[in-house]
C-alpha cells in the first residue's frame, strides 16, 4: 500500500507573513445557509428536521504565490526561448508527476547561495544519477520559519548557474521549502544596491527567460523523505492565463 506525504504549506492567515502575501478567508457558520435559502424561496418551515445548515468558507485575499504554488514561466518573464512564455494552465501535466529527488542543502547559511558544486557534491556522494522528468526538492529546513517573520527574511537559496545546471539534465520541474528559489528578497535588493549590480537581483528565476523550467516554493515536511524512491505528484490550480497557481503537493511512496 502507498503511503502518501503531505508536503503543502497549510493556506491559513499567518500573522508573520508580509502585508502582500497574507491569506484572509472568511468562515461562514452553518445557520448562515438558512438565511440564503430563504432568500432563494425555501420557506422556513420546508426546511429539513434538526438540520443546522451547511458550511462555507470565501477566500477573502489570496495571492498565487501566497503559500505553497508552482511558478509557470510566465512568472519570470513574458517570453522564454525566444517564444510566449507558458501560463500556468498550459504547463503540460506530465511535468507535475515523476521520481523524486531530494537534493539536502540544510548546511547552506542564511544568504549562502548553493552553487552547481553543491549540488554536484551532494549528487556524487549520495551515487544519485540525475534524469529527465524527475522533479528536483532541494530541502533547506527553513520551512521550519513558515508563519514568522523570519521565513520570509532569511534562508538560503538557488543561483542562477545551479538552477540552469538542474534544468540542462533534463529537470522541468524542482521546488523548494523555504519562502522563495533564490536568496531571500529583502538581502536581494540590499546587495543589488550595496554593489549597484543591475545582474545580481532574482538571478535563479531569471534563468526562465532563457530557459524553461518551473519551480514550486514554500514546500514543507521534506524531512519525512528519503533522498529518492518516491514519486511527486504537484497539478496546480487551473487558473487560465496566472503567473502561478496554489498545489496540494504529495509525495508517493509505494
Amino acid at each position: 500500500m502507498a503511503q502518501l506525504i503531505d508536503l503543502t504549506k497549510p493556506i491559513q492567515y499567518n500573522a508573520g507573513d508580509p502585508r502582500f502575501m497574507k491569506v484572509k478567508i472568511k468562515h461562514k457558520a452553518h445557520n448562515k445557509a438558512k438565511w440564503l435559502l430563504r432568500a432563494f424561496g425555501l420557506p422556513f418551515r420546508l426546511f429539513p428536521k434538526g438540520w443546522t445548515g451547511w458550511a462555507d468558507d470565501t477566500i477573502k485575499h489570496m495571492g498565487v504565490h501566497s503559500t505553497t504554488h508552482i511558478d509557470a514561466p510566465w512568472h519570470y518573464a513574458p517570453t522564454c526561448e525566444g517564444k510566449k512564455a507558458k501560463t500556468i494552465d498550459q504547463v503540460p501535466l506530465d511535468w507535475c508527476y515523476g521520481d523524486g529527488v531530494v537534493i539536502d542543502m540544510k548546511h547552506k547559511e542564511d544568504y549562502d547561495a548553493i552553487t552547481k558544486e553543491d549540488l554536484q557534491r551532494f549528487l556524487t556522494k549520495e551515487n544519485i544519477p540525475l534524469h529527465k522528468g524527475q522533479i528536483v526538492l532541494i530541502k533547506t529546513g527553513r520551512d521550519q520559519h513558515m508563519g514568522t517573520k523570519k521565513f520570509f527574511t532569511h534562508g538560503t537559496g538557488m543561483s542562477a548557474e545551479a538552477t540552469e545546471w538542474l534544468i540542462d539534465q533534463g529537470i522541468k520541474v524542482m521546488g523548494i521549502d523555504q519562502w522563495g528559489w533564490d536568496l531571500p528578497l529583502p538581502y536581494m535588493i540590499k546587495k543589488a544596491k550595496e554593489n549597484n549590480d543591475p545582474n545580481y537581483f532574482w538571478e535563479g528565476h531569471l534563468v526562465g527567460t532563457r530557459k524553461e523550467y518551473c519551480h514550486i516554493e514554500q514546500l514543507t515536511n521534506l524531512d519525512a523523505l528519503p533522498y529518492t524512491g518516491f514519486k511527486v505528484c504537484v497539478f496546480p490550480m487551473k487558473l487560465m492565463g496566472a503567473s502561478a497557481a496554489p498545489a496540494r503537493v504529495v509525495a508517493i511512496i509505494e
